[in-house]
């Protein structure tokens, strides 16, 4: 009996162990992810697309527009080499932005506005082929059809991970030399994987630390 009790003892000990080195881990990843994204948001400009509702038809028309403004815009930002000039690229264009997107929303028989911004946005956990980006808040091109009340869309346009095959596993090379250009050694390590298993890890981890940041800004 003594030693059913010393067993049970001792498994609750290494249970009680692994919890705590865990969970410290983890808000050390935390803190580590949170500091990392606080830079990022100054080194990334990502894209977001609002539908006017999640009917079925209003989804297919925000992807609609995502690909001609992706269109549009590619030729431009795949030869930019800064934020800074990705950024007067899409201000600059922003009239032709709002135009290229109304055109499509009154080709498709609709009459829904359209608002072009560039502003900070939040974003979940986002994996982009073998890269993942934590959640946090990041500057953005946000383009808001109607209401903008619908499930939305999103990718980075500069570096241009909008342009990537998500499927092909790795990003490309001079994409990747871009991403390298732009983060430190230690954010690019945080956030690219070799490959997609290793990057579903990464996803993975930082969904966790989503979730326990949600939970604790509840708690405040």
């Amino acid at each position: 009996m003594k030693k059913i009790k010393l067993r049970i003892l001792v498994w609750i000990f290494l249970l009680f162990t692994i919890v705590t080195i865990g969970t410290i881990h983890i808000y050390g990843e935390m803190n580590n992810v949170e500091k990392l994204s606080n830079n990022y948001k100054d080194k990334l400009i990502r894209f977001h697309v609002l539908a006017n509702s999640d009917s079925e038809k209003d989804q297919e028309l925000k992807l609609k527009v995502r690909d001609e403004v992706i269109k549009y815009l590619q030729p431009m930002l795949e030869k930019s080499r800064s934020i800074q000039e990705s950024e007067s690229i899409i201000l600059r264009e922003s009239n032709n932005l709002k135009n290229i997107s109304k055109n499509i929303i009154e080709e498709n028989g609709y009459n829904y506005d359209v608002k072009v911004n560039l502003e900070y946005s939040k974003f979940p956990a986002k994996q982009y082929s073998n890269v993942v980006l934590p959640a946090g808040e990041y500057k953005s091109l946000r383009i808001i059809i109607g209401e903008g009340e619908g499930k939305n869309w999103w990718c980075v346009m500069f570096p241009p991970l909008c342009f990537v095959d998500e499927n092909n596993g790795v990003i490309d090379k001079e994409t990747d030399e871009k991403l390298q250009d732009v983060l430190t050694e230690e954010e690019y390590e945080l956030i690219a994987g070799e490959n997609l298993n290793k990057s579903e890890n990464k996803k993975m981890k930082f969904k966790i630390v989503e979730i326990i940041d949600k939970l604790k800004n509840k708690s405040k």
